[in-house]
């Protein structure tokens, strides 16, 4: 399952499909784009969460889904199979409690159409999602294999942009010459890795940082300085700095802790 026909680097961002299912135990999600896998995850259950109904179990992994794929999803067209046919109308739905209403703020954000697929059917995301803990490891390491296999990744993705009919997108502004191979054979400058536009490697790689709890909305700047250290793109801070700024979930996180204004005098 390590091997490198499982996971596929995205083309493009546009034909991007999610399965995600529910279990009293787990939520698991995985991304496709043209029958190809691009990754898959799952996670435990919080306490509070194990008392949820059925209907917002499954809403909670359309979210959960959105949250972990929001770099890929974010501002393109995405289709979302779900087991719990209810959810075809949910933006319908007139009663909702607060947590509902909540989501309901977040899927509005995206632009997903979610479908129903039967249980039976979703074999792969109702594996995911009902998975023991030894075999939740398992699943964490299969997702770490882009992580594992980067340079492998970056090296593939240069290739491709030093194709001519490439070239012109990657706006290397005559930095070519400047690139020199590195002990791995990617592309660097300064002992950086380029990273290039193909394969969408740059927001992939931009996400990182807000997987680990301890970093989530550190901003663009904490963002920038942790990862100049390793990578280099043209325009790399200003880049990070548009990608951060579109973040709804970082927006809102902001919004809540932001101090209230004083009276006006």
């Amino acid at each position: 399952m390590m091997s490198a026909p499982i996971l596929a680097l995205p083309e493009g961002s546009e034909n991007f499909v999610v399965y995600c299912d529910a279990s009293h135990k787990q939520l698991g999600t995985i991304l496709m784009q043209r029958k190809k896998v691009i990754a898959y995850t799952s996670c435990h259950l919080k306490v509070h969460e194990k008392n949820y109904t059925t209907h917002d179990l499954e809403l909670g992994a359309v979210v959960f889904s959105l949250k972990m794929w929001r770099h890929y999803l974010y501002g393109t067209k995405c289709v979302m199979f779900i087991d719990h046919k209810s959810l075809q109308h949910i933006m319908d739905q007139k009663e909702l409690n607060m947590k509902q209403q909540w989501w309901l703020e977040l899927l509005s954000d995206y632009d997903c159409e979610i479908r129903y697929h039967p249980g039976k059917a979703n074999v792969v995301a109702d594996a995911l999602s009902r998975k023991e803990r030894i075999k939740l490891l398992q699943v964490r390491e299969l997702v770490m294999t882009i992580g594992l296999n980067l340079p492998k990744y970056i090296l593939s993705a240069q290739s491709e942009s030093k194709k001519e009919e490439n070239f012109i997108i990657e706006d290397m502004y005559g930095m070519i010459n400047k690139l020199e191979p590195c002990v791995d054979r990617t592309l660097c400058l300064n002992n950086l890795s380029w990273i290039p536009c193909f394969g969408d490697l740059r927001a992939l790689i931009m996400h990182e940082p807000y997987k680990s709890k301890y970093s989530i909305y550190s901003g663009s700047d904490k963002m920038y300085q942790d990862l100049k250290k390793l990578y280099w793109w043209p325009n790399m801070k200003a880049k990070i700095a548009t990608y951060v700024s579109k973040c709804v979930t970082c927006a809102k996180f902001k919004a809540g802790y932001q101090k209230p204004s004083g009276l006006l005098v």
